[in-house]
């Protein structure tokens, strides 16, 4: 896998600094959502394009997964799952936090993930069994006490279509801050978030619902660097769990655990 990652981040990197050449500084004009989502398919279609073009021959036997909103993940076989801009409403306002991700599944687990965000100069990559680094550099999750910790979380886009998941959005926001945490932020791409977890430029990522797509590459460099990847009870976290994420350090995840598992 040694040479398939170096071969993926080649090609997460380019198609980032295309994205990132085409980017503007001024929001989008765009005023309605159909508007918004115009802007975002004439930016986004290309890019994914040129991913599929350049991965495919890395890898002939994998799959190509369409729609990066879809939680349902073969449970067989190889997969790219693949997302051009990760965190496109930032991208749409000028802003920096957007990334790149490119993740090959095998029988409907991630074994390789690269997130790369150009504007931040950020690029994570993790192969299963090997670690996790960023910019070529070994990560691990941060040490800081529950009480100093800055804790993430985002919201599938679907979640209004899961009513009790949208609950527990509120329900986990309102413990997590109660719990005594320094900020509870939401920063964008949820892949890019669960793997600054890995590297420690945040405590801890927790979210509801089904978003296996946005949630596999920054769970396997979390889990790669050394954070603890779990459903909010605590058990192993798997693409179909719809019993919430968590990732965190080992410092902050059991008491992380307590708070979420309280909340539902």
């Amino acid at each position: 896998m040694t040479q398939l990652i170096t071969e993926v981040e080649a090609v997460v990197r380019e198609v980032g600094a295309r994205l990132a050449g085409q980017q503007g500084t001024e929001p989008t004009a765009a005023r309605t959502r159909d508007e918004a989502f115009a802007a975002f398919r004439e930016l986004d279609q290309p890019a994914t394009e040129l991913l599929r073009e350049r991965l495919g021959p890395l890898r002939p036997q994998a799959g190509w997964l369409d729609d990066e909103l879809d939680s349902a993940l073969p449970a067989d076989g190889e997969w790219w799952s693949c997302d051009a801009t990760d965190g496109a409403v930032q991208y749409l306002l000028g802003l920096p936090h957007w990334a790149v991700t490119a993740t090959l599944l095998r029988e409907g687990e991630a074994v390789l993930a690269v997130v790369h965000a150009p504007r931040l100069d950020a690029c994570y990559t993790a192969v299963r069994g090997a670690g996790a680094r960023l910019n070529g550099c070994q990560i691990r999750p941060s040490e800081r006490e529950l009480n100093a910790a800055v804790v993430a979380t985002s919201h599938p886009p679907t979640i209004t279509e899961d009513p009790a998941a949208l609950r527990r959005v509120g329900a986990t926001t309102s413990a997590v801050i109660g719990a005594g945490v320094l900020a509870v932020r939401n920063l964008g791409p949820t892949a890019l978030q669960v793997a600054q977890v890995g590297s420690g430029h945040l405590d801890a990522f927790w979210e509801c619902g089904l978003d296996a797509p946005n949630l596999l590459p920054g769970a396997l460099i979390a889990a790669e660097a050394g954070a603890k990847v779990t459903d909010h009870a605590g058990e192993p976290w798997r693409p179909s769990t719809s019993t919430g994420f968590l990732a965190a350090p080992m410092s902050q995840h059991e008491a992380l655990v307590r708070v979420l598992s309280a909340a539902i």
